[in-house]
């Protein structure tokens, strides 16, 4: 399973929870962006499970703010679906 997390942080703190993040199990990529949003982060797991728990993770970092989740879904012809 494949996420996309975009999050928004305190001011000033987001090289602080890039750091935190990239820690975090499953996260695959984490960046720092520019526009609505502070960082863009991939997460890929083995199952929903792992999944809520790396975003719940993600959430408690202390310097996020707020966050928006969209999953990849198999079977819409994308990348994830030549996964093995």
């Amino acid at each position: 399973m494949i996420a996309y997390i975009f999050a928004t942080c305190i001011p000033g703190q987001e090289q602080e929870a890039i750091s935190k993040i990239k820690k975090l199990q499953n996260v695959v990529e984490v960046n720092g962006i520019m526009g609505r949003y502070d960082i863009f982060v991939k997460v890929s797991a083995k199952n929903d499970i792992d999944l809520h728990s790396t975003i719940t993770s993600i959430r408690d970092v202390s310097a996020i703010t707020s966050t928006a989740t969209f999953a990849a879904i198999k079977g819409q012809g994308g990348s994830i679906d030549q996964e093995k």
